[in-house]
């Protein structure tokens, strides 16, 4: 439990348990307001029960299995960014340099 106090209180377990299961009250009960409140749908199939929290759902699962399918054709390397070993040890010092710039 202390190593738990330490941390934030965004990241620790029993704050996420207690955040899921307060989003998922207040989701409920939005989608239950529907049966009380009249909802007109424009085009006939969105004014179904719980049709914007199907849609927002859906809509979230197709964001992110496309982010995640554009991932894989735009990730580079982990060593993206490194140097390759043969410039590492072929690099002139910064003594040749000097040389070579001085006319020497």
């Amino acid at each position: 439990m202390n190593d738990e106090k330490q941390l934030h209180w965004l990241v620790r377990p029993s704050t996420i348990r207690k955040l899921w299961i307060g989003f998922s009250v207040v989701l409920t009960l939005v989608v239950l307001a529907q049966t009380v409140i009249y909802v007109k749908g424009y085009f006939g199939f969105d004014g179904w029960f719980g049709f914007g929290a199907v849609y927002g759902f859906v809509s979230c699962l197709v964001m992110v299995l496309i982010a995640k399918l554009l991932g894989l054709f735009l990730k580079r390397p982990q060593d993206y960014y490194d140097e390759p070993e043969q410039i590492k040890t072929s690099a002139p010092s910064h003594d040749k340099v000097k040389e070579n710039s001085n006319g020497v």
